[in-house]
C-alpha cells in the first residue's frame, strides 16, 4: 500500500513509519515539526520508499498519485506541549483532521485517527470502555486536547456516515519508549530524566493516582492491525497492568539504580485519577494485546534516554 501518515516526526508516527516500512508499504509522511523531530526520521532518509513532506495539515495541500490509507497522528501530545500550543492542537484536531478526512475521501483511501483515553476524562468508570462516553472539563485547561480529540473523532464518524470513508478510531493510552523528548512534560521522561540526572522524581499529588504503560511496539501493532480492520467506532489501545505513580516512580528508581529523593507537589488541574483501558474489544476484534512487559520496556527506555544523556549537556 501507498500510505500518508501525518505527525510522522513525532514519537508514535516515527515507530509507526518505521513499522510500514517494515511491512512493505511505501510511506508519504507529513510533519510541521511543531513538536515532532527530524531525529525520529533520520535513519530512514534515502529509504526507496519513504518521502517526508514538511507540511502543516491545517493548511491546503495536495499528494499526487494514489493513495491506499491515510493515518493521521498530528498533534502535540504531551500536557506541556498542548499547553504550550493550545490553539495550534485546538486547529490540528479540527481543520487539520477534515483535511486528511478530505484526503482519504478524494483518494479513496481508508482512514486512522488515533484518538485518545483522554476522552475518557477524568473517569467516572473504571477501567475505560469504548462505550464510555467520559468525564471531560470543556473549558478547563486540558481541554484543548481533550476537545480537539473528541471533535476529531466526531468529525471522522461524520465523514464515514455521509461520504462512507473507511475509517478506524484508536483511542490510545499511556505510551512510552524510545523517541520520547527529554522535556517531554510526562511522567516517564520527566522521571527518567530526574533519576539520570540524580534529581528528586517529582510526583504530583500524592501518587495514589494510576496509568497503565503500553510499549510502543505494541502499540504500534494494535495501530497496525486496527488500520486492516472493518471496525469503525473507536478501539482502546494500551496496557491493562495499572499502577500507582508512586509505585511507578520506585520502579524508575530500582531500573536507573537512582538514588533520588521523592518529592510532591500539587496536582494539576482535570488530572485523570484512574487511567485503565478495557482491551476486551480489541483482543476480540484484533487478536491484539501488549506483549512487551514493563520491566522489559523500561529497560530499553532507559537505555535510550542514557544515550541522551551522553549527548546532551
Amino acid at each position: 500500500m501507498r500510505i500518508v501518515v501525518s505527525g510522522a516526526a513525532g514519537f508514535i508516527g516515527s515507530h509507526l513509519c518505521d513499522r510500514l516500512l517494515a511491512e512493505g508499504h511505501a510511506v508519504v509522511a507529513l510533519d510541521n515539526f511543531l513538536t515532532g523531530s527530524r531525529g525520529n526520521l533520520a535513519h530512514l532518509r534515502g529509504h526507496a520508499a519513504f518521502r517526508l513532506i514538511e507540511q502543516d495539515i491545517t493548511q491546503p495541500f495536495a499528494i499526487e498519485g494514489a493513495l491506499d490509507a491515510v493515518v493521521n497522528l498530528a498533534s502535540p501530545a504531551s500536557p506541556k506541549d498542548y499547553l504550550d500550543y493550545p490553539i495550534e492542537t485546538l486547529d490540528v484536531g479540527s481543520a487539520g483532521t477534515r483535511r486528511m478526512l478530505e484526503l482519504s475521501l478524494e483518494k479513496g483511501a481508508r482512514f486512522l485517527l488515533t484518538s485518545t483515553s483522554e476522552c475518557y476524562g477524568d473517569p467516572l468508570v473504571h477501567p475505560q470502555v469504548e462505550s464510555y462516553w467520559g468525564n471531560v472539563n470543556p473549558v478547563g485547561p486540558r481541554s484543548c486536547y481533550d476537545e480537539s480529540k473528541r471533535f476529531a473523532e466526531a468529525v471522522t464518524m461524520a465523514y464515514h456516515r455521509k461520504h462512507g470513508v473507511q475509517s478506524n478510531i484508536a483511542r490510545i493510552f499511556n505510551t512510552y519508549g524510545p523517541r520520547m523528548k527529554l522535556n517531554d512534560g510526562r511522567v516517564v521522561p520527566a522521571f527518567l530524566d530526574q533519576a539520570l540526572r540524580g534529581e528528586p522524581l517529582t510526583i504530583f499529588g500524592d501518587g495514589s493516582q494510576t496509568r497503565s504503560f503500553c510499549y510502543v511496539s505494541d502499540l504500534v501493532d494494535g495501530l497496525y492491525r486496527l488500520m486492516l480492520s472493518g471496525e469503525r467506532y473507536p478501539v482502546n489501545l494500551g496496557n491493562p497492568r495499572e499502577m500507582t505513580i508512586l509505585e511507578f516512580a520506585e520502579q524508575i528508581r530500582r531500573l536507573t539504580g537512582a538514588r533520588s529523593a521523592i518529592v510532591y507537589q500539587p496536582l494539576p488541574e482535570d488530572d485523570p485519577k484512574k487511567r485503565r483501558p478495557d482491551i476486551a474489544k480489541a483482543r476480540a476484534l484484533l487478536g491484539w494485546e501488549p506483549r512487551v512487559s514493563l520491566e522489559e520496556g523500561l529497560k530499553l527506555t532507559v537505555a535510550y534516554f542514557r544515550g541522551l544523556h551522553a549527548t546532551v549537556p
